[in-house]
């Protein structure tokens, strides 16, 4: 069900990425920023082939990644695919070896159901110092909420 996306997949993941950003629940994604970052997406496709949910991850560090662009098109809300996005990423960045993954939200139930614990953002100042030069928005967070699940202890081996 979960598939990693090719090029001809490009314009619906900006698609659907972008159908959420006016609301700013994900940052606006060009199909150049897609592309140069493709092995890092993953997506769920309906039965049609059609793609109904996406999630990236973005490296900050060798220790630490982000979960971003988080995504399910509204007409297959209600399925779990969102969890399952999440479960994946986190287990792409466990495989390729980071420590901490780490997501901004306005949903809490979703994250803390897939074992993340709610932070203060300044818990990443990576993150602060990277968005305040491309957006500051996505820093001045009002609603959303930081989230962060340890994927295995510093010096441990990846599993």
């Amino acid at each position: 069900m979960i598939s990693r996306p090719t090029e001809r997949d490009i314009p619906a993941i900006v698609a659907l990425n972008n159908l959420f950003a006016p609301e700013g629940k994900t940052l606006h994604r060009t199909a150049q920023f897609v592309e140069e970052h493709l092995h890092d997406y993953r997506v769920i496709r309906g039965e049609d082939g059609r793609i109904l949910g996406i999630v990236a991850i973005d490296e900050y560090s060798p220790a630490l990644a982000e979960l971003v662009g988080l995504a399910v098109h509204p007409s297959a809300r209600g399925r779990g695919y969102g969890v399952l996005l999440i479960e994946e990423i986190a287990d792409l960045a466990r495989r390729r070896g980071y420590e901490e993954l780490f997501a901004t939200s306005f949903s809490e139930k979703i994250f803390e159901a897939c074992g993340f614990r709610k932070v203060t953002l300044d818990h990443f100042p990576e993150k602060v110092m990277r968005y305040t030069r491309i957006d500051r928005t996505e820093v001045e967070m009002a609603e959303k909420h930081c989230f962060t699940r340890i994927l295995r202890a510093a010096g441990q081996a990846a599993a």
